[in-house]
């Protein structure tokens, strides 16, 4: 929960689209989980402190339960469970679930710097540029480090696009 916009999290499916929203309960700190399930759902406190108790990988059922929990009291169960399913098929499948941003690129392709400044996974070009010069980037799996790289997607076709490991977003055309 940051002071720029880039931290705000939307209660507005408009400014904040349901998966992301889930997403960001999803990746709470652990220390905060605890905290937030009290803060921000209806859950007994018996409950809580179960989830609270858990350590190490475990930790992570309690963040999905924060995140559905909180995404169910806000957009509705359907929009929670819709988010699991599509953090499910994109995290644990290696696939690319329903609920992802889409950005159709066109025809005549896309520079890979637009792309990721139109899907809102960067400011500007420069912190564009600096993410492809990380590494930070990925079509299909594959890094993509040059900014002038120009996305085509064949018709009928879809490209996963990944900004580390936690921002993904499908590309058409």
């Amino acid at each position: 929960m940051g002071k720029s916009v880039d931290g705000a999290i939307w209660l507005n499916e408009d400014a904040l689209p349901a998966y992301d929203f889930w997403q960001y309960w999803r990746n709470t700190d652990d220390r905060d989980v605890g905290k937030f399930l009290r803060l921000f759902t209806d859950l007994p406190l018996d409950e809580i402190a179960r989830l609270e108790a858990l350590e190490g990988a475990e930790i992570n059922a309690a963040k999905e339960v924060l995140a559905n929990e909180v995404t169910g009291l806000v957009r509705g169960a359907e929009a929670a469970a819709a988010a699991q399913a599509t953090a499910r098929d994109t995290f644990a499948g290696g696939g690319a679930g329903e609920d992802l941003p889409t950005l159709a690129v066109g025809a005549e392709g896309l520079r890979i710097g637009a792309v990721l400044t139109q899907l809102g996974f960067t400011s500007s070009g420069g912190e564009a540029k600096r993410k492809l010069a990380e590494g930070a980037v990925k079509l299909d799996g594959e890094p993509i480090k040059d900014p002038g790289f120009l996305v085509g997607v064949e018709d009928g076709a879809q490209i996963k696009l990944s900004l580390g490991k936690k921002r993904h977003a499908i590309l058409t055309r």
